[in-house]
């Protein structure tokens, strides 16, 4: 069940930012619908949070976004001056969110879903430049930075330069993958998987290509399982692991996260071939990334 947030709603907290004039995703910035993910599952509870140029499903429960949606004008993007000032959004109870002491005097850091970049374009820019450090736009990653991470956080850029039609348009959703198993901490359960579903024209139609950033610990299924066990137990963070990022199909993307994703599964471009020889790719390089062309 998705709802909107009662604007008159936490008013100490509305009167330091107002969000009320926000606009969020545009379903059709593309030309087809795409709309937002939505829970398979109607028993779960999501709170539709619109920004600027995009918008955040977020489910209370976990304190963390299900999924966010964020549109790319490639051709107008507008160079902004990082701010870093995370904070609440209004629109919920704090101790609904993931504030910064999940982040404190640990290896965590607040990673950006909707990519920092990604939403700053046009006459707004400042603004959604801003929205993107509501703390409902984060989740815990590790913070060492290597080779698969670097491929996460340009996946977008690389897919702009495929995205001919339409000045190059993108629509990016991203999100964690929540699980039961993922390892308490500090009041939240850190997820150890991460989802983006790109869309984009091509040919006159629809497209899509999928991957997951993967930093579950390098270790057995039971010696992880301790091992978070024991971390929780003398409250420090998971020993979470090194970045490693997949192309997967799309569908497999909404069977892991049970989400409804639209039209996304028939838009993939992901070749049948490679679906059914390897359809989890690990990538080293952009190289790596199979698209079908026709």
């Amino acid at each position: 069940m998705s709802t909107h947030p009662d604007p008159n709603s936490h008013t100490e907290a509305a009167g330091r930012e107002s969000l009320a004039d926000r606009k969020g995703y545009n379903d059709r910035f593309l030309g087809p619908a795409v709309p937002l993910p939505a829970p398979a599952d109607s028993g779960i509870k999501t709170v539709i949070l619109p920004y600027t140029n995009f918008s955040v499903v977020f489910r209370p429960d976990r304190r963390l976004a299900a999924a966010t949606a964020v549109t790319i004008d490639g051709a107008n993007l507008v160079d902004v001056p990082r701010t870093d000032d995370w904070r609440f959004d209004p629109r919920l109870p704090e101790a609904q969110q993931t504030g910064d002491p999940v982040y404190q005097d640990n290896p965590l850091d607040k990673g950006h879903l909707v990519r920092r970049l990604d939403p700053v374009w046009g006459l707004q820019a400042s603004t959604a430049d801003q929205d993107t450090f509501h703390y409902t736009n984060a989740a815990p990653q590790m913070n060492v930075f290597n080779q698969g991470k670097q491929l996460w956080q340009g996946l977008e850029n690389f897919l702009l330069e495929h995205a001919e039609n339409f000045a190059r348009k993108l629509t990016v959703f991203t999100g964690p993958v929540l699980e039961d198993s993922d390892p308490p901490y500090r009041g939240i359960q850190v997820p150890l998987r991460f989802w983006k579903v790109a869309a984009f024209m091509q040919d006159g139609d629809l497209a899509a290509s999928a991957y997951v950033l993967d930093q579950s610990p390098d270790l057995t299924k039971a010696a992880a399982a301790e091992a978070m066990a024991e971390a929780a137990r003398v409250g420090d963070p998971p020993p979470l692991g090194a970045f490693r990022t997949f192309q997967v199909p799309v569908l497999d993307i909404a069977r892991i996260t049970g989400l409804n994703l639209g039209p996304l599964p028939a838009a993939d471009r992901l070749p049948i071939g490679v679906r059914t020889a390897r359809p989890w790719t690990l990538l080293e390089s952009y190289d790596d990334i199979a698209m079908d062309e026709s």
